[in-house]
């Protein structure tokens, strides 16, 4: 069995290799437009992230931060700017739902994305939950989830659902990848 060793001096620093971005310690100034090119090289899913608020109207969104968090319990996370206008919905209700788009559902991904869309649930025959949140049809899956935990993490906002139901449907999935659509066989498209 071999080991690898690390050697520190062999490494170059940031300043030696063209395209590199050393990131600063403290409150210094991090160029954001690199940083988030770079963490768009990982390629994602989309989601339209649902519930009520709390006069009882839907409210959705697109989001790409969705991940499994533990099978047992059924847990899953996803993150939410603190700065959207949907905070206060996703903070005050018990329920959500996630649901996973289709690689033809993109042009779904960018209404529920846009702020210039007032009524984003205008198009979409949703239907409610047993907990009264929408659910989107169509979608690869939808996992109606209790809101478990909030988590505050930088500019974002970190939710824990417990999955309480969910539904599954084949098909190829909706891909974000370097700031755009794709899916995972781009040379079908």
């Amino acid at each position: 069995m071999q080991t690898a060793i690390y050697n520190r001096s062999a490494v170059a620093s940031p300043a030696d290799v063209s395209g590199v971005h050393a990131l600063k310690e403290g409150n210094s100034p991090l160029d954001v437009k690199a940083l988030r090119n770079a963490l768009g090289a990982f390629p994602t899913g989309i989601a339209i992230v649902t519930t009520r608020n709390a006069s009882g109207r839907a409210v959705g969104l697109t989001i790409n931060s969705f991940a499994s968090l533990s099978l047992d319990p059924p847990l899953v996370l996803w993150s939410l700017v603190n700065r959207s206008p949907s905070l206060a919905a996703f903070n005050e209700s018990d329920y959500f739902c996630i649901n996973v788009l289709a690689s033809t559902q993109t042009e779904l991904a960018k209404c529920f994305a846009s702020s210039a869309v007032p009524d984003k649930f205008q198009n979409v025959q949703a239907y409610d939950s047993v907990e009264g949140i929408p659910v989107i049809p169509g979608c690869l899956a939808s996992f109606v989830c209790a809101r478990e935990q909030m988590h505050p993490g930088g500019d974002h906002t970190l939710y824990v659902g417990r999955v309480l139901h969910y539904f599954v449907e084949s098909g190829e999935p909706a891909v974000f990848h370097r700031g755009q659509f794709t899916n995972l066989h781009p040379s079908q498209s």
